[in-house]
């Protein structure tokens, strides 16, 4: 099949999530024999942040404006198999507007983001999607399953919503044999909603845990933010270093937008990631979460910062690495990049 994409970056990892989802998809469907184009707006902001700025397994191409994409990639979406529109896309609206219109084939929405751009559209709008557009696209691909989809299709008047969630390159994260530098971290790019729990279970606990090595990798934490001493915080890390940064934890964390509980079943690509690598999680809860990973077996939850103290104190060194070792074992069965790409092209061919 021909794929083409048009999403928010693939070149730049810089302060968004959307390009780990992309390259691990792209990388995949190309491996499987698809050709793929990727269509990205040249913003300054990734522009001077680019960390694969060539990307192997795909033709990427950037453009300035929306009539510069109009004029020299018309003839692409007009002959692609399937378009995909991805979420926050700038001039998204005209963006999906041009591509429904123009596209011969199938054409598909994929949200990234999809508790955000219900709340959105509930609430004023999405300036990368509108309500009357949804039911344009022949699919709706979300990275939020549960009823969500339902939710979509009955309310929002989608063709057919069905889950793509996140997922992890297998190749790229993988266990190693490292000396732990850091008892809990967290990767994430800063938040207001996501704030409050880390200072609850990461933060607070590090100033009772004075013994104890905590870090923190994002951007666009304030200046005002009190790290604790025995905190480190790295403004930013390339994916190329994750797989070694989840190996050196003895647990990582994970925190979930406040859309995202609401809504429920949305997986971060973070947990995968961790999980690949036999890194042991601690997560707040949300609804489905049953649904990838077991608690108490596969995963742990955390409610309040005492419950991450206890797991840091009092959970052995074998029961550690054992449910490291079921959740690598639980993702590589069935959240891997390559079984994205195969659920795609099920979703492509139930409408041909």
């Amino acid at each position: 099949m021909d794929f083409v994409f048009i999403g928010l970056a693939i070149t730049s990892s810089w302060g968004n999530g959307h390009a780990t989802t992309y390259r691990g998809l792209v990388k995949q469907l190309a491996a499987r024999g698809h050709s793929v184009a990727f269509l990205e707006r040249d913003l300054s902001w990734y522009a001077q942040n680019r960390d694969m700025p060539e990307p192997p397994y795909a033709q990427v191409s950037l453009y300035r404006s929306l009539d510069e994409l109009r004029g020299n990639h018309a003839s692409e979406v007009r002959d692609a198999d399937l378009v995909i529109v991805g979420s926050y896309v700038p001039d998204g609206i005209a963006v999906g507007d041009w591509v429904t219109g123009t596209a011969a084939g199938l054409t598909a929405f994929y949200d990234i983001d999809t508790p955000v751009t219900l709340a959105k559209l509930s609430n004023g709008g999405a300036d990368y999607l509108s309500r009357n557009q949804i039911g344009k696209y022949d699919l709706y691909l979300s990275f939020t399953g549960g009823p969500t989809l339902d939710r979509l299709e009955r309310e929002f008047g989608a063709q057919r919503a069905r889950p793509l969630y996140c997922s992890v390159d297998a190749d790229a994260y993988f266990p190693e044999v490292a000396t732990a530098r850091w008892d809990l971290g967290y990767l994430g790019t800063y938040s207001d909603d996501r704030q409050r729990t880390l200072v609850e279970l990461m933060l607070d606990p590090a100033r009772r845990l004075t013994e104890r090595r905590f870090v923190v990798a994002g951007a666009q934490y304030p200046d005002g933010v009190a790290w604790p001493d025995n905190v480190t915080h790295i403004v930013h890390l390339p994916p190329r270093e994750h797989r070694e940064f989840y190996n050196a934890q003895r647990y990582t964390l994970n925190i979930t937008r406040a859309d995202m509980i609401r809504a429920g079943w949305s997986p971060s690509v973070r947990l995968f990631e961790a999980a690949a690598c036999g890194t042991p999680i601690v997560s707040d809860y949300w609804e489905g979460i049953e649904e990838f990973f077991e608690p108490g077996e596969e995963i742990l939850i955390a409610r309040r910062g005492e419950d991450m103290a206890e797991y840091l104190h009092d959970v052995s060194e074998e029961e550690r690495a054992a449910l490291g070792r079921r959740a690598r074992e639980r993702v590589c069965a069935g959240h891997t990049a390559a079984h994205r790409a195969i659920e795609l092209e099920r979703y492509a061919a139930e409408l041909q």
